[in-house]
């Protein structure tokens, strides 16, 4: 289960993480995934270390797919998906 503690700072968290790549993929709808892990690492320290389980997690909750064609991240909507 992704709880935050009270030992986790709110900023440092996979949800967060998830918060500001799902913010950004809905302004750009597909990104590169090279450009996304860059946007991350500039965002939050640590980004890099957080970035993968953030995007599985919004892969486990349907919102993202990966394009491997492309090497894109591409936002699908919560509604998309069905």
């Amino acid at each position: 289960m992704l709880r935050p503690t009270k030992h986790s700072h709110p900023d440092k968290t996979v949800i967060y993480v998830s918060f500001l790549l799902l913010e950004y993929l809905k302004k750009q709808r597909v990104e590169n995934y090279s450009a996304l892990l860059n946007y991350a690492k500039e965002s939050v320290n640590g980004g890099d270390v957080l970035f993968l389980p953030a995007l599985n997690f919004l892969f486990i909750m349907g919102l993202i797919d990966y394009r491997p064609k492309t090497d894109a991240v591409e936002y699908i909507g919560k509604n998309e998906t069905l």
